[in-house]
């Protein structure tokens, strides 16, 4: 037992003067260990409930925010059934904590919305297309519980104005939605270049890209995912446009959920992982129910055949089973959304899996 602090022996000097020395080392002892057998039950119990996670089981539902309609990643259909990236997320989160993915209801929000939309709980995470910056992570009260696509700045331009790079839009106006860090990056790159780009700006991702395709403009620039969804969902000729190879800008785009509530974050986050691990581990919506018969011990953790790692995150054993049951894993949510499967034919490229040569690496679920 080593020597005890100035501030513990001033606490027992003046809190308890009448034990003798030898007393208080064997009550300090006892208390000590008592400190630490409370912690290891309270571990042992696993994670309490957050806040947030209480609010979503009480009301029965969780309130995502999405985009206004951006193809590929959240947008309704003719008859406002949501789909894309984005929705996806949603759905395995309401798979984990609600045991349904339908329990879900879809918050549209611009760009100017969305961040006052999660601040003031009007959602309960936030999933629309959205780059994680250091200003939005330090200042605004989030926290991004992940990376679901890696992307960049780019631009889309008339095939016939025979534009190959960027940097050749010296004085062109360029359509740009305000309240994104699109419309910063370009500002950034044009003082950059010496261009002097003149940005024509619009409050809604709608109006941005109309106002191109009705000549308003010279460009149109957003990330190039975007523009894919713009061009071959908007354009009257999709043909007619180039998105042009050269990106100016990182943009790793994710959900966010609010500041002070760990207990939610860890779960929206190792949810988001839970779907990455599943497409490493060759889980898939069609497999995953099999996986309590894997001899693989990784397999039996993830479907909580062998392990209850639920009781961490206030959850129970199967919460990662039923979010892959419910969308599949990342790689088939990506194919179905953005990739082959879908009308975008968007290259996976950076968001492959990192045994594939991408990005995508998530944390071990053990």
């Amino acid at each position: 037992m080593g020597p005890q602090s100035p501030c513990s022996e001033i606490a027992w000097r003046y809190a308890v003067p009448q034990f003798n020395p030898r007393q208080r080392i064997m009550i300090t002892r006892f208390v000590t260990r008592s400190l630490v057998i409370a912690g290891l039950a309270v571990m042992s119990h696993g994670a309490w409930a957050g806040k947030t996670l209480d609010a979503v089981r009480h009301r029965g539902v969780l309130q995502c925010g999405v985009s206004t309609g951006v193809a590929g990643f959240s947008a309704p259909d003719s008859k406002g059934r949501w789909s894309g990236l984005d929705v996806d997320v949603c759905r395995a989160v309401a798979a984990a904590v609600l045991h349904d993915p339908e329990k879900v209801k879809f918050v549209p929000l611009n760009a100017q919305q969305r961040f006052a939309s999660l601040q003031s709980g009007q959602i309960d995470v936030l999933s629309r297309n959205t780059s994680w910056t250091l200003t939005r992570d330090a200042s605004l009260g989030f926290h991004f519980t992940g990376i679901t696509y890696y992307d960049g700045q780019g631009f889309l331009v008339p095939k016939k104005y025979k534009v190959t790079s960027p940097k050749q839009l010296k004085g062109a106006q360029v359509c740009v939605q305000a309240g994104t860090t699109t419309e910063k990056n370009l500002s950034d790159f044009s003082r950059t270049n010496n261009l002097g780009i003149k940005p024509v700006v619009f409050d809604t991702f709608e109006a941005a890209f109309k106002a191109f395709f009705a000549g308003r403009c010279q460009a149109y620039t957003t990330d190039a995912s975007g523009l894919a969804s713009v061009r071959n969902k908007e354009a009257p000729h999709p043909d007619d446009y180039l998105i042009l190879p050269e990106l100016i800008s990182k943009e790793p785009l994710g959900p966010a959920v609010r500041r002070g509530d760990d207990e939610w974050f860890d779960i929206v986050k190792w949810t988001v992982f839970a779907l990455q691990e599943a497409e490493e581990l060759g889980l898939t919506q069609a497999n995953v129910a099999q996986g309590s018969r894997s001899t693989d011990p990784a397999v039996l953790r993830f479907v909580g055949a062998s392990e209850d790692t639920g009781k961490l995150l206030g959850l129970d054993k199967a919460w990662a089973l039923r979010a892959v049951q419910a969308v599949g894993n990342y790689g088939e949510m990506f194919e179905r959304n953005v990739g082959s499967h879908s009308v975008l034919q968007l290259p996976r490229g950076l968001n492959r899996l990192w045994t594939q040569g991408g990005l995508v690496y998530a944390p071990p679920i053990r």
